[in-house]
């Protein structure tokens, strides 16, 4: 049974009062795929009271009024997005789908989305705390840069005037923030629970062994203050190692507690064990565009080793691996087996990345993840457990069960860790059960230089794995592609880095879709480059393409191969000097003669050329 979403609900199940009542963002899918339908069961498992408001209207009170007073707080997300990433996109513009609404409908949810919820709670129920979490809050809870404003703004706490930020994965911080409410004690006796953000005009209530970062103000003023104080941020983000941070403005101070310890195996196994609907509410005849590549895919894992400088997962569910047990895993394959829509196939069994299942070192467990050394960048650490032994177990155990067809793999290989594992079986079988005709990898770049910003492995292992996986399809007479992710305009890309990439792409006969311009979003190291324009961990300066004209030129070269690029490749390689790729020859990217004819339609060569 789905929770509550009306006061219609409530009358119905004979309740009175809820304990919270939950705004989100997204409409209500009841999935564990989604954050909503995790923090709402894991409650209810709790024997907490919850009611899901699902993107209501800002523009009047009604839906907040509806279920009347809940009996110990609200809660307030965006959803599985941030709202600004969902409602545009990198170049500005209103998205034209939003895959969480009905029918993939745009406007249902305002810009900054948990403040505006927020403000309005506050107006209505003054007494009542709220809670805030999720992506947009857990990635906002100390001053960021805004990249749709292209400004510095302050700690969502402050903004939205809520009581306190549940950041990362908040299963436990909820339960206890609620059985701290139902104890009796109010929002601002909260300071002292791990994953949490509060603030406070007592200094004297600071935790002794706080880090006291730049003021707001400073940070507003300097740009250099910013990128020591993001350094801080990035470098205390382990639950092991991590201080406490505090962050003044004028008086009132944030204050970010430590992380929360990685859950144990039992816990996420008995998380994603609860009795979820796995699917959007029925109240939505469109239905929900976002639950179609999870409602028969597998998450069983959290945590990301790879610490990509463009990716928030390391502020947001950290660096160390924590993954779900082979019969967790089983049971839910057997839950999606027994659906009746069910035709077969596993979409997919990963989560942030598919192949990181076990925790990176022995260290880790004890002392948590390194500060100043990463995994797998810039090459491989000593300490690194390579093995994909336990995740190919129960990748032939799913393959085993009756009523399976097929199980894929979608979310994602790290292909260095996968070539730094000399035992191949699961390269193998990789190739041959788990591809639905192509696998897609992020290379990100070419170059080496934008590769170093980026934090991602030398390109030259990129090719070792390209001709790794072509042997392997030949051996098992298959003839399966690779679709490789590429960004443009990242921290530290020139004009001169783009033709680089667009030469290889030419010379190997590639044509690409894949391509994502940076985005720059909150809780990132390239997005604090991107604003700075200094590299945080260094303080050295790094380029920077801010214009829309000159991001453009970058995407286009990348896309050499499309007719309606050619001004603009035209345009790029004259800047750069580089002439000698304009014309005939074998190594030139466009043709000289302009016209109807005057791109050279025999670069457009598929990927499956390769």
């Amino acid at each position: 049974m789905f929770l509550p979403i009306s006061k219609k609900d409530l009358i119905d199940r004979g309740i009175d009062q809820v304990d919270f009542v939950y705004v989100s963002g997204d409409a209500y899918v009841d999935h564990p795929s989604f954050g909503v339908a995790i923090i709402s069961r894991v409650l209810e498992a709790n024997g907490y009271k919850v009611a899901i408001l699902p993107q209501p209207r800002w523009d009047v009170d009604d839906d907040f009024l509806q279920f009347g007073e809940p009996r110990l707080g609200f809660l307030v997300t965006s959803g599985n997005l941030d709202s600004m990433v969902n409602n545009y996109s990198v170049s500005k513009k209103k998205r034209t789908v939003d895959q969480y609404s009905e029918g993939g409908k745009v406007g249902m949810r305002p810009d900054y989305a948990v403040s505006v919820y927020c403000h309005i709670l506050k107006r209505l129920f003054p007494k009542k705390p709220i809670v805030i979490g999720g992506i947009e809050a857990s990635l906002r809870r100390l001053a960021h840069y805004d990249y749709l404003k292209n400004k510095l703004k302050p700690s969502i706490l402050i903004e939205s005037n809520a009581d306190i930020i549940s950041y990362g994965m908040g299963e436990k911080t909820i339960v206890e923030i609620a059985d701290a409410l139902n104890s009796g004690l109010e929002a601002k006796d909260l300071i002292y629970l791990r994953g949490t953000v509060w603030k406070t005009r007592d200094k004297s209530l600071l935790p002794q062994d706080s880090i006291i970062l730049p003021t707001y103000h400073e940070i507003k003023q300097d740009k250099v203050a910013y990128a020591k104080s993001f350094k801080i941020q990035y470098d205390n983000t382990d639950p092991y190692s991590g201080k406490p941070l505090v962050e003044e403005y004028d008086g009132t101070y944030v204050v970010q507690n430590e992380a929360n310890f990685p859950f144990e195996r039992e816990y996420l196994d008995w998380v994603y064990g609860l009795d979820y609907e796995r699917t959007y509410h029925p109240i939505y005849k469109e239905g929900v565009p976002a639950i179609k590549e999870v409602k028969y895919s597998i998450a069983i894992n959290r945590g990301c080793m790879g610490s990509c400088s463009f990716c928030a997962l390391t502020f947001h569910q950290g660096r160390i691996i924590q993954s779900r047990s082979k019969e967790s895993v089983v049971d839910e394959a057997k839950k999606i087996i027994s659906d009746k829509d069910f035709k077969g196939y596993i979409h997919d069994v990963g989560g942030p990345t598919a192949n990181f299942y076990d925790i990176a070192c022995e260290k880790q467990k004890k002392f948590g993840a390194c500060v100043n050394r990463k995994c797998l960048f810039p090459k491989k650490c000593p300490n690194l457990k390579v093995s994909h032994e336990n995740y190919l177990n129960i990748l032939r155990t799913l393959r085993s069960l009756k009523g399976i067809k097929k199980v894929f793999i979608r979310s994602g290989i790290r292909y260095d860790y996968l070539m730094y594992d000399k035992n191949e079986e699961f390269f193998n079988e990789l190739v041959k059960y788990h591809i639905s005709g192509q696998l897609k990898v992020a290379p990100e770049h070419i170059s080496e230089k934008v590769l170093k910003y980026m934090q991602k492995p030398s390109f030259a292992l990129y090719e070792e794995f390209v001709q790794k996986y072509l042997q392997i399809n030949k051996k098992n007479n298959m003839n399966q592609f690779i679709v490789p992710y590429l960004m443009s305009s990242h921290p530290g890309s020139e004009l001169s880095d783009a033709i680089l990439l667009a030469q290889y792409l030419k010379k190997h006969h590639l044509s690409v879709e894949q391509v994502q311009d940076f985005y720059p979003t909150p809780g990132t190291l390239s997005t604090c480059m991107y604003y700075t324009g200094l590299d945080p961990r260094t303080l050295e300066k790094v380029y920077v393409a801010t214009n829309p004209h000159e991001k453009a030129m970058q995407r286009a070269l990348i896309q050499y191969n499309r007719k309606e690029n050619y001004d603009l490749i035209k345009e790029a390689l004259t800047k750069a000097n580089r002439l000698d790729l304009i014309g005939d020859g074998e190594e030139c990217l466009i043709k000289k003669k302009k016209g109807n004819n005057n791109f050279n339609y025999n670069y457009k060569k598929s990927i499956k050329k390769r």
